[in-house]
């Protein structure tokens, strides 16, 4: 609903003076159109139990108004009150049978319901008798959606587009369905319809340019942002879009002075910083780029990417000490992101501090991270420190997830074989050679007494061709 200038004064007035009526006590006469807005704006703020009561002098004033217990439905269906709506709904519909707002409130319950069909059905009743076409394609659309019927979802968005040229959050729902349909040419050839028709469109450039960018067309959504500038000077996702266009094409500087732009139209964004910080390291200038990344974690703290790319600047430069200093404040920060417990892991390794490195990897695996690598390093760091039966039971798990990889085979068969547990090991070692005969330079690395025994050496002949 759009109001003038005027309507928007009116409504401060109503609302002012049904306030100032609640704490005096005193009971003063609105209109019905009054209440509506009132009831409104309450629902609007998310005040329910102040729209009720709203609602209840509204009725005790006006006991006839289809509008005013439309509303009521609309809060019982909020308070998930469905029969009582159903029935109210059933009155209604007998006094005023084409009235929209009826079917819309019906649907919205059977939706509640997931009878999404049926929502529908009546949706495209209520068609008939709207005079906001728009509003109830986009709720037939978002049916669809509900259903993951994408296509289905996408012809009724279109349909809201072409009733509403502004209505935005259509549009962004096309994109997101040709998005998860993968359609990405379809999407452009879409939007270039459009913007031969709102070719300011700032919004539309701004997701041509992102279609472009998803198929590697980079020229192309560079043109595309450029156009989305050229509409709105002001819109930060189209600076922060062409950033990343002009990092994939190298251009660092012109991608920093883009990401500069964002920083002075808003308050700094962690991400902006972030990618900065990127870019002069990718321009050699270390000294700034740990600035931007050590701005980025002062802005967001929570971001994990700042912490990861500090992290990493310094592992990269073999500074271990630093990027565990860093990690170590991460987690302090959170101790249940994976990532951190990775890095934490593999910088302690480097520096030979052994029982806090399969620390580490112990603790990504109890959170869940079951990559392979994560199985192996801890194993081989288990095995190092002697924890044997440690580094047998990880691996035993790790088969669970990896029931057929050579490396993880290998391991055991050389674990077992130190302890003596020769028809274990010789199991394994079957099964190792059975899925791949290169991977024995494992246990010639790892195990190499255990590779030398006689005995292992026969049964590796066997699978020689």
């Amino acid at each position: 609903m759009k109001f003038n200038h005027e309507e928007f004064e009116d409504n401060n007035f109503s609302i002012s003076r049904y306030e100032s009526m609640l704490r005096s006590n005193d009971v003063k006469f609105f209109d019905s159109d009054e209440f509506e807005s009132i009831i409104h704006h309450y629902l609007e703020n998310g005040k329910i139990a102040k729209a009720k009561k709203a609602i209840s002098l509204g009725l005790s004033q006006h006991p006839s108004s289809v509008n005013l217990k439309l509303l009521q439905v609309e809060v019982l269906v909020f308070e998930d009150r469905l029969d009582k709506a159903d029935h109210l709904l059933a009155q209604l519909h007998a006094l005023e049978p084409e009235n929209e707002e009826i079917y819309i409130q019906k649907a919205n319950i059977l939706s509640k319901q997931n009878d999404h069909i049926k929502a529908i059905e009546l949706l495209t009743t209520a068609l008939q008798y709207t005079g906001d076409e728009a509003d109830v394609y986009s709720l037939i659309g978002m049916e669809y959606l509900f259903m993951d019927d994408f296509e289905n979802a996408k012809v009724n968005f279109m349909r809201c587009l072409e009733a509403d040229d502004q209505d935005y959050s259509a549009l962004y729902n096309i994109i997101y369905c040709f998005d998860f349909l993968e359609q990405h040419e379809e999407a452009i050839t879409y939007l270039n319809m459009f913007l031969d028709k709102n070719p300011y469109c700032e919004v539309a450039w701004h997701q041509v340019g992102k279609q472009y960018f998803d198929i590697k067309e980079y020229e192309k959504a560079l043109a595309a942002f450029d156009f989305a500038i050229i509409s709105d000077e002001y819109f930060i996702g189209a600076y922060l879009e062409k950033g990343k266009v002009l990092e994939k094409l190298k251009r660092y500087e012109q991608a920093i002075e883009n990401y500069r732009i964002t920083l002075e139209l808003d308050d700094p964004t962690s991400f902006a910083l972030l990618r900065i910080g990127k870019c002069f390291e990718k321009l050699g200038s270390d000294d700034l780029a740990i600035q931007h990344f050590s701005k980025t974690v002062h802005e967001d703290p929570l971001l994990d990417k700042g912490w990861i790319a500090i992290t990493d600047f310094y592992m990269r430069k073999r500074n271990y000490q630093k990027a565990l200093y860093y990690t170590n404040k991460a987690i302090s920060i959170d101790a249940e992101n994976v990532l951190y417990w990775k890095r934490y892991a593999k910088i302690n390794n480097r520096l030979a501090f052994f029982e806090e490195a399969e620390r580490g990897y112990r603790k990504a695996l109890e959170l869940g991270n079951y990559e392979l690598e994560t199985w192996l390093n801890r194993s081989d760091i288990l095995k190092y420190i002697g924890e044997s039966d440690a580094a047998i039971q990880n691996m035993n798990q790790a088969i669970e997830f990896y029931p057929e990889n050579a490396e993880i085979q290998y391991r055991l068969a050389g674990l077992y074989y130190e302890q003596q547990e020769y028809s274990k090991g010789e199991f394994h070692l079957r099964k190792g050679l059975e899925l791949d005969q290169e991977y024995t330079i494992v246990l010639e690395e790892l195990f190499e007494s255990v590779f030398n025994l006689s005995l292992v050496q026969n049964i590796i002949s066997e699978y020689k061709i």
